[in-house]
């Protein structure tokens, strides 16, 4: 896989910047994260895949059999490459940082990547994931800044399943922070500042 294994919104970061990889929701687009990254990061590079499955219309990553109901071998194959899309925009890169953030289908896309593949990101924002299995251990995962946030009341991404991820990555010892809200499955501008906080703070 190459850079172009996606079609992408892709920016420069300028020197000593991170290179942040933002991936949007079912029905999104490439650009749906793009200005929220420039005004958290004026300075990150941004690489934003579009999805490459069409459901009914509707950009995803991977494909599905209903809601919460994923085709497994599916997004395993999506997976690795997303996972190479992501090394090679890295080894373009060489010397960034690396972060990552994902809403719904976005996150769990970037979760999966993750489970696997943790040394590709320095820091991961996970935004109303909904990872309907348990990931297998993985000691990689160890210090890796991971940030999940979610609704107490989202009727796509039940809480119980939501506290189980937070649960894995801890007991990955990464360094893992939660911060839930009291809606559903959009995304509140107390959310937003603790994003911004976990990608801009050292």
């Amino acid at each position: 896989m190459t850079t172009t294994s996606y079609q992408a919104l892709v920016r420069a970061p300028a020197p000593g910047a991170p290179l942040v990889f933002a991936f949007h929701g079912t029905g999104g687009d490439e650009h749906q994260f793009s200005e929220l990254v420039r005004q958290m990061l004026p300075d990150a590079g941004l690489v934003s895949p579009r999805g490459d499955v069409s459901e009914h219309g509707a950009l995803r990553f991977f494909r599905r059999t209903g809601e919460g109901i994923y085709d497994m071998p599916d997004l395993a194959a999506r997976t690795e490459k997303m996972a190479a899309f992501i090394a090679a925009h890295r080894t373009a890169n060489p010397g960034c940082p690396v972060y990552a953030l994902g809403y719904s289908n976005g996150a769990n896309i970037l979760a999966s990547v993750a489970f696997l593949h943790p040394g590709l990101f320095d820091r991961i924002a996970l935004l109303h994931p909904l990872i309907p299995w348990k990931p297998r251990p993985n000691a990689g995962l160890q210090h890796v800044r991971v940030l999940v946030t979610a609704g107490r009341r989202d009727p796509i991404c039940p809480l119980p399943l939501t506290e189980a991820l937070v649960d894995y990555f801890e007991s990955q010892q990464a360094e893992v922070e939660a911060s839930f809200h009291g809606g559903g499955h959009e995304i509140r501008p107390e959310e937003l500042a603790a994003l911004n906080a976990f990608l801009t703070v050292s």
